[in-house]
């Protein structure tokens, strides 16, 4: 179980003011919550391969997982036609007040 100490650490590092009563409990959900992790890292898992992962991924009829990053081109006339709308505009930007 966590220490007062260690909830009370947890606790102004989120900037929490707890009272008695809040620390008590924070101790026993911390420590619950701690408890699951620690059975989640004694779960044993099964080791994939490569090579069995891009199988499993062809059955189900996906070719390739990652996508090619490229610029897509873009209408001129549609910012054209955003600032050619706005009530003020200045060599071809919209002009606003300053909120400085």
């Amino acid at each position: 179980m966590l220490s007062k100490e260690e909830v009370l650490h947890i606790a102004k590092l989120a900037r929490l003011e707890l009272t008695e009563d809040e620390t008590h409990k924070m101790q026993k959900d911390l420590s619950a919550i701690l408890g699951y992790f620690d059975l989640l890292k004694k779960a044993k898992v099964p080791k994939v391969s490569k090579a069995k992962h891009s199988n499993i991924l062809k059955n189900v009829g996906i070719k390739k997982v990652t996508r090619v990053d490229k610029a897509m081109p873009q209408v001129a006339s549609l910012a054209n036609n955003l600032v050619a709308s706005a009530p003020d505009k200045q060599d071809n930007y919209v002009k606003v007040k300053s909120i400085l």
